[in-house]
């Protein structure tokens, strides 16, 4: 089970994710392809897609809640990242551990990850197995064990994932300094995997509370891809799920965010980097919106690849770092335009800082090229051919796509939505929200060691 706190650099690759069907796939010349899907509604408010693909007897099922680490509230952080993992503890039908058994032992994978919007949890299974993965998901949904046991086992494990992810890894505290100084909202502003104190205190009432609050069918969606067929699924659906009794709805966390209006600036020291890095962050709206999609394009064109501007001029041109590049977060709230750059040492970061706004300010100013567009067609074309492949990609997008922007439909959108930016929306979006009092700069240092002592 992982967490994504540090989900800018995850969504630093947004993935367009497209059903290539054996019959399309022999035309060379097509455009599009579209995943066929059927969406449902069960009595107690579980929202079903289905999308049959015969290409191989497997499936795959992606069951997302609304609720992330947005939904935390202010010394009970970390809860969304702690029940991922709680769900991992047994259920009224399934012992301790053997969710997870009982999957590998048929041949299947299963995990869960949670991020700022949502939490979500998979698995992948042979054709045959559809109930196994219907029932186990059912099963604790409806009656998971949340024990004291369980409770302190998984705080446990949830600490040493924090040291290990965060604590004592290079620029692990970069990427939460960048959230806590760009914010001004708490829901974004906090790490997903929260804090150790607050972890401490979580109650078993506290995680029994958020269990009934959002872990309920009317605040989940279900998703099946693979070689099944639809009415049979969702008559299997119906046999496990529909029964679960729904909740009052959550509440929805309020996530306007404040003009930014001067620069903010943060220098750490971190023991465990071995080069300087600057992190520079643009407050922007939030995902699935034409602003974004045009944002997605310029950080492509700025900082994707050994071709992007600031790969040639900062690495291979001026040889001032060792790596560089942009993203847009792609979220239900504000976002955050990002860059970054690994410094070479001895490098003046001054003289970095300021290539990085030098190429800024020509994307604001100047189109960019015909063959800088036509690059972000490719590698659009090229992710959506990729993730094709996958029945897993695609349960995770349609049900991502539902819980976040509430259009499953954009698994087939995506594309072109970015293919259909201009050249002048670029340079509408760069001045829109690339200025210096939106900007938020993390500089991290390697800390110097401790000088030794006197030889004894």
């Amino acid at each position: 089970m992982k967490f994504q706190g540090v989900k800018q650099m995850k969504k630093a690759i947004a993935v367009s994710v497209f059903l290539a069907a054996a019959s399309l796939a022999l035309a060379a010349d097509i455009k599009e392809v579209k995943v066929p899907f059927k969406q449902f509604k069960l009595k107690n408010g579980l929202t079903v897609l289905l999308s049959e693909d015969h290409t191989a007897p497997t499936y795959s099922i992606a069951v997302t809640y609304n609720v992330g680490s947005r939904d935390e509230k202010h010394g009970r952080t970390g809860f969304a990242h702690l029940f991922e993992h709680m769900m991992f503890q047994g259920s009224e039908n399934v012992a301790r551990n053997e969710h997870s058994g009982l999957i590998s032992a048929n041949g299947g994978q299963d995990n869960g990850t949670t991020d700022e919007d949502r939490t979500l949890y998979f698995e992948q299974l042979p054709a045959n197995q559809i109930d196994l993965g219907i029932f186990l998901e059912a099963d604790r949904m409806r009656a998971l064990a949340v024990t004291q046991f369980n409770l302190d086992n998984q705080r446990n494990a949830v600490q040493e994932e924090r040291r290990l992810r965060v604590d004592n890894q290079p620029y692990g505290k970069t990427f939460e300094a960048v959230n806590e100084t760009a914010y001004d909202n708490f829901g974004y502003k906090h790490s997903v995997v929260g804090s150790m104190e607050d972890l401490n205190a979580a109650s078993l009432q506290d995680v029994q509370e958020f269990f009934k609050r959002y872990y309920a069918p009317n605040n989940a969606v279900v998703s099946i891809v693979g070689d099944f067929k639809t009415d049979e699924a969702l008559a299997k659906i119906k046999k496990y799920f529909e029964d679960i009794p729904s909740q009052p709805p959550p509440p929805q966390p309020d996530m306007a965010e404040p003009q930014q209006t001067a620069e903010r600036r943060k220098t750490l020291e971190d023991p465990f980097a071995q080069l300087p890095r600057i992190d520079i962050a643009y407050k922007i709206g939030p995902g699935n919106t034409p602003d974004y999609y045009a944002l997605r394009v310029m950080s492509q064109i700025l900082g994707a690849g050994q071709s992007s501007r600031l790969y040639q001029r900062l690495v291979k041109e001026q040889e001032m770092a060792t790596g560089a590049g942009a993203f847009a977060a792609d979220q239900r709230g504000p976002g955050l335009e990002q860059f970054f750059v690994m410094a070479r040492p001895g490098k003046d970061l001054a003289a970095i800082e300021k290539a990085v706004y030098e190429e800024i300010a020509k994307i604001q100013n100047e189109p960019v090229t015909d063959d800088e567009m036509e690059k972000v067609r490719m590698v659009a074309r090229r992710g959506q051919v990729a993730s094709a492949q996958s029945t897993l990609n695609r349960a995770i997008s349609l049900a991502d796509n539902y819980t976040n922007f509430g259009d499953p439909n954009l698994i087939n959108e995506n594309y072109q939505k970015t293919t259909a930016v201009t050249k002048q929306d670029i340079m509408r979006v760069a001045k829109k929200y690339l200025t210096e009092n939106n900007r938020t700069v993390i500089i991290t240092m390697p800390k110097k060691a401790a000088p030794a002592g006197p030889a004894q």
